[in-house]
């Protein structure tokens, strides 16, 4: 295997150019293939049968201008509320403006950090030991600061705007096109890729219960949605290897072996324009590059899962506990799915609201307040669910 780990160090700039052809190939090779365009549904309300063909597929579709210039900025807004209140660094509870820092108030910690330009995940057994394979890890310029902030955790209780977002009627018409109407939802987190400094995602899949199962297929493990508060390049965002999530546990290390680095071959860039949203299976392999580009990244993630994936599943989480997903713990996560839709429809008015099936009898109790903020969305995360 050449070049993946370098004597010496590797600036920032060396990195640029030694990814500029692999960008270039990959770039073009992600335009070609016919899996973009607008959220759009046939005569009968249903999803175009195109787009699912395209998804099932590839792995992944892009959905172009699904985000307002209205809600757009409002998401931007709201980002860099909670980035100014964010601590200085992981050891402190001072924002920069000497304020105490966003975070205590919350039982999961909003705020990850990571060491610029670099692979906190790969050839670790960190989540579960699913990134086998260390990314190349430049240096960053002189003056860079000695952590960024990679992760927001907790989306919807951070963000009105993300509830908001939450609740959009053409991307959970998807969903249940996708997995069918009874979804349950996954988590929500920001990425953040900051120029010059986003660390990288070493490759993997983000499934790990259900590779084993009898009746395993392509949707065991889910979907994510990743909302673009910016373009979306080869240099700032993630990468898959379509057709993957068809494949099973894909050896990765021998992929990158194959490939002769860590730019694994056939691969393709998540290309688009800021507020364009893909869907990515969560079972193709993906990860992404450290950011020696000049241009930033923000994606908003919320992922979905089939109910039946679900159900009075046992699985370890990231910490270690050993958690059962019964009906109670779904019901109580999935509510946060109708808190959304009423929010949503409080601010946009004049959309068609979604039903989810999951609550459509008991639609009327799920409405966005100031008193819902407390009763039901704050630490609403303390339920996500990981399969």
């Amino acid at each position: 295997m050449t070049d993946q780990h370098t004597s010496g160090a590797l600036s920032a700039a060396a990195h640029a150019k030694i990814m500029k052809e692999y960008f270039r190939t990959g770039e073009k090779r992600a335009y070609e293939l016919n899996n973009r365009g607008p959220i759009k549904f046939d005569a009968n309300g249903k999803l175009d049968p195109k787009i699912l063909a395209a998804y099932l597929q590839h792995g992944f579709y892009v959905f172009e201008d699904a985000i307002s210039d209205t809600e757009l900025n409002e998401l931007r807004a709201d980002v860099e509320r909670i980035l100014r209140r964010a601590p200085i660094s992981p050891d402190s509870d001072m924002d920069a403006d000497g304020r105490p820092a966003l975070g205590p108030e919350f039982k999961r910690y909003p705020y990850r950090f990571a060491k610029p330009l670099s692979d906190p995940l790969g050839g670790t057994t960190k989540n579960k030991g699913r990134h086998p394979v260390k990314m190349l890890n430049p240096e960053p310029t002189d003056g860079a600061p000695d952590w960024t902030i990679e992760l927001l955790t907790g989306n919807l209780h951070l963000m009105d705007s993300c509830l908001r977002l939450y609740g959009h009627p053409g991307l959970l018409a998807v969903a249940e096109a996708v997995i069918g109407p009874d979804f349950v939802p996954y988590n929500e987190v920001t990425f953040i890729k900051e120029p010059g400094l986003g660390p990288s995602v070493a490759w993997h899949q983000d499934g790990t219960t259900h590779w084993d199962a009898p009746d395993w297929d392509q949707n065991a493990h889910g979907f994510n949605f990743m909302a673009q508060l910016y373009p979306s390049t080869p240099g700032n965002g993630v990468w898959v290897l379509p057709g993957s999530q068809k494949l099973g546990k894909v050896d990765i290390k021998n992929l990158v072996e194959e490939s002769g680095s860590e730019r694994i071959e056939g691969a393709v860039p998540l290309v688009c324009k800021s507020g364009d949203v893909f869907i990515v299976n969560r079972q193709m392999v993906h990860g992404s590059f450290a950011n020696s580009s000049p241009d930033r990244r923000v994606t908003l993630n919320a992922g979905f899962f089939p109910r039946r994936r679900v159900l009075d599943v046992t699985t370890s989480q990231l910490d270690g506990r050993e958690e059962t997903y019964d009906a109670e713990h779904i019901f109580e996560r999935s509510r946060i799915v109708g808190l959304g839709i009423d929010a949503r429809q409080q601010r946009f008015p004049n959309e068609p609201r979604y039903c989810y099936q999951p609550l459509a009898d008991s639609e009327k109790e799920y409405r966005w307040s100031e008193e819902a903020r407390h009763s039901m969305l704050k630490n609403y995360n303390l339920k996500d669910i990981y399969i």
